[in-house]
C-alpha cells in the first residue's frame, strides 16, 4: 500500500478522507497486533471489527455459534448451537438450508440449495433448480468442500477437504472425494453435548 502511486493518490485525497484513511490503519496495526500476540494469527481487516458469535447471533444462529465476517449467506439459512463457520465459507440457503448443532464447516467451503445449469443451458427459458439442503449435527466439513443442492448430510459425518458431495450422505460415515463417496465409519467423534473448540 506504500507504493508511490497508492502515495499519490492519498496525497491528493482531502484531507479529512486522507487522516481517516490514516486512523483506520493505526486501528488496523493495534488489533491485528493483539490478535497475534493472543492468539498467533492475523485476519482480513473486517474480521477484526465484527464479532463472529455476534454477527451469528443477527443471523438467527443458535447459542455459541459463530461465522467469520468473509463468510457469504444467502437466503433461509439456518444454524444450531455451538457451530461454527469459518473463513470464505459460503452458504446458499436460496432453496434452504440447514446446518445442526456442533458443526465445524472449514474454510472456503461451499453449501449450495440451488443452481442454474438448466436456467444456463435453455438460455434463460427454464427456471433456477432449487431443493433444500441439509448437514445433520456434529459433522465436519474440512476445507473446500463443495455440497450440492438437495444432498443431506446425516449426523456425525466427516467429509475430507476439497471434496464435491453430490448425494446423500448417511449418518455416522466418513466420506471424501470429488464426487465424494463413504469409505468408512467417522472416528474421533466427540461425545453429544460436548462444546465446540473455543479458538477456532
Amino acid at each position: 500500500m506504500n507504493t508511490p502511486r497508492f502515495q499519490a493518490c492519498l496525497q491528493a485525497a482531502p484531507p479529512r478522507q486522507a487522516a481517516l484513511f490514516e486512523d483506520l490503519r493505526a486501528l488496523w496495526r493495534a488489533l491485528e497486533s493483539c490478535l497475534r500476540r493472543d492468539f498467533n494469527r492475523t485476519l482480513p481487516f473486517a474480521d477484526y471489527l465484527v464479532d463472529r458469535w455476534e454477527k451469528a447471533q443477527t443471523l438467527g444462529f443458535g447459542e455459541g455459534s459463530s461465522i467469520y465476517d468473509s463468510a457469504l449467506v444467502l437466503g433461509d439459512v439456518r444454524v444450531g448451537a455451538h457451530s461454527w463457520i469459518g473463513p470464505g465459507a459460503l452458504l446458499d440457503g436460496s432453496g434452504g438450508l440447514s446446518i445442526g448443532s456442533y458443526c465445524s464447516i472449514s474454510a472456503g467451503a461451499q453449501i449450495y440449495s440451488h443452481d442454474s445449469v438448466a436456467w444456463s443451458l435453455s438460455g434463460g427459458e427454464s427456471p433456477m433448480a432449487y431443493a433444500p439442503t441439509r448437514i445433520g449435527d456434529r459433522c465436519y466439513l474440512g476445507p473446500n468442500v463443495i455440497v450440492a443442492k438437495g444432498v443431506t448430510i446425516g449426523d456425525g459425518c466427516v467429509i475430507g477437504a476439497n471434496s464435491l458431495v453430490l448425494r446423500d450422505i448417511p449418518p455416522n460415515s466418513k466420506a471424501f472425494g470429488s464426487p465424494c463417496r463413504v469409505v468408512g465409519p467417522a472416528d474421533g467423534e466427540r461425545p453429544s453435548g460436548s462444546p465446540a473448540p473455543s479458538d477456532n
